[in-house]
């Protein structure tokens, strides 16, 4: 078959929204639908199952942002891309090989690692980053079935949605999660939690917080939990009220946390357990004590007038046995492909990665996190994967580069490697399990779960190739 006359062959490595999305999108470009250009499209991901941030990134008790599930499900459902699971880029299959097989390679693996926070005491024993925690209570297979929770008093860093959700989690009745997917191990973990206070700090205002207004009003729905503000936080400049008359999502979350304030004035709290947001705060050193935690120095900040912050020397320590670093997510290094170690990505240039030279390196492509950075929601991959996709499109005519293109090859070669390879019709096997371990299961009122999440690798494997 000519080069001309087969179709493009494409691997996308990450079975997250982003490279489903990218995937996605590929099949649904004009060139595609039109006849003009064919293509062949084989997602990888080191998983055995699929989904990446949605599965192992996203709190459970969020219905309505795993409902993103169903829709990914749908474009992988439709049978025109191939799903392979536990298949490691770097380690089971190399760049080399990969171009063997493929014409282009879309890198989509996202941004997993917790960013730095450069203050002494962050190493000290109940220090934790929180990307790690989420991985825990997502039951992640490649970290400890438990988790040291034993802390009363608990700080936040970060005034993020994940920081909000590792909050929510850390203060919520463990009983209260059982309507959620957590497998066994984290319910227990957190059953057996002494926790009676989570304070989430940010060094900005309430104005400025990068909160949105669903996971703000999330907190609210904890059961026995007092949400606990502080007026002095609330005092704003010009810019602040600008940004509240501007913008409306600022002016639905002041609503809600000023309605709260008022809430807390007015009536009494007697909940077992209380979540306090704290502004204008920045972190200056973790305390210790025999090498683990008892408390956190925060230095007071006051707004500038402009849109920022600035510190103003005032000090206040706080008694913790815990600190959860939110501050933000960082991109890994992959083998072979250039790396901006600075700001965490693959360099690319919209999406065209790039040599040290600021060359095109023809075939390689990034899309999602890897590509732009751990910003903006889950939803805003979609345009990001466009502009990459786009981009591929334009280079088509010299992109017709693999030796072994027939897509038989591909799964010939991961076979003589023995490699365990999961896919999409394992995948149901594996929902179809999960699902029958949620109805044998119980929630805290006696009714059946919706789902239990298995968490060993080897298991999934088993299922998934059974």
């Amino acid at each position: 078959m000519s080069e001309a006359l087969r179709p493009l062959r494409v691997a996308v490595i990450g079975g997250g929204p982003a490279g489903i999305y990218t995937a996605d999108i590929l099949t649904k470009s004009e060139e595609v639908r039109s006849g003009e250009v064919e293509v062949s499209i084989d997602i990888f991901d080191r998983y055995p199952a699929p989904f990446g941030l949605i599965r192992y990134g996203v709190a459970p008790d969020h219905p309505r942002i795993k409902g993103i599930i169903t829709a990914l499900h749908k474009v992988l459902d439709r049978g025109d891309i191939r799903f392979f699971g536990n298949v490691d880029y770097g380690t089971d299959l190399n760049l080399a090989e990969l171009r063997e097989h493929y014409d282009a390679i879309i890198f989509a693996t996202g941004a997993i690692k917790d960013a730095s926070l450069d203050i002494p005491g962050i190493d000290l024993e109940g220090s934790f980053g929180a990307s790690d925690f989420v991985s825990w209570y997502d039951g992640h297979p490649d970290y400890p079935r438990e988790w040291p929770l034993n802390a009363k008093e608990i700080a936040v860093i970060g005034n993020g949605n994940v920081a909000l959700d590792v909050a929510r989690v850390l203060s919520k009745h463990a009983d209260d999660m059982l309507v959620t997917e957590i497998p066994d191990n984290v319910y227990e973990g957190l059953k057996s939690s002494p926790v009676t206070d989570v304070h989430v700090f940010g060094r900005r205002g309430p104005a400025q917080i990068k909160f949105t207004p669903l996971e703000l009003r999330e907190l609210s729905h904890s059961r026995d939990v007092d949400i606990v503000l502080y007026e002095e936080d609330f005092e704003f400049d010009e810019a602040s009220d600008a940004l509240v008359q501007e913008n409306n999502q600022v002016k639905t979350m002041m609503k809600t946390l000023t309605t709260w304030l008022t809430d807390q004035e007015e009536s009494e709290q007697t909940a077992s357990r209380r979540l306090h947001l704290h502004f204008l705060q920045s972190p200056v050193e973790v305390l210790g004590e025999d090498g683990k935690v008892v408390g956190i120095k925060m230095e007071r900040n006051e707004l500038d007038g402009k849109g920022g912050v600035r510190g103003t020397g005032d000090y206040t320590e706080y008694p913790m046995q815990a600190i959860y670093r939110a501050v933000g997510y960082f991109g890994s290094e992959l083998p072979e492909v250039p790396f901006d170690e600075r700001r965490g990505i693959i360099s690319n240039n919209e999406g065209r990665v790039t040599d040290e030279n600021g060359e095109h390196i023809p075939g390689l492509y990034a899309s999602g996190w890897i590509k732009r950075g751990p910003v903006g929601l889950i939803g805003h991959t979609k345009g990001d994967a466009l502009e990459t996709i786009t981009h591929l499109l334009e280079d088509r005519e010299n992109l017709y580069t693999a030796t072994e293109p027939n897509a038989d090859a591909l799964t010939d070669y991961l076979d003589s490697k023995g490699i365990e390879y999961t896919t999409w019709e394992g995948w149901h096997k594996l929902d179809d399990h999960e699902k029958a371990l949620g109805a044998a299961a119980k929630d805290a009122a006696g009714e059946p779960r919706a789902r239990v999440k298995v968490v060993d690798r080897e298991e999934m494997k088993k299922i998934s190739r059974g």
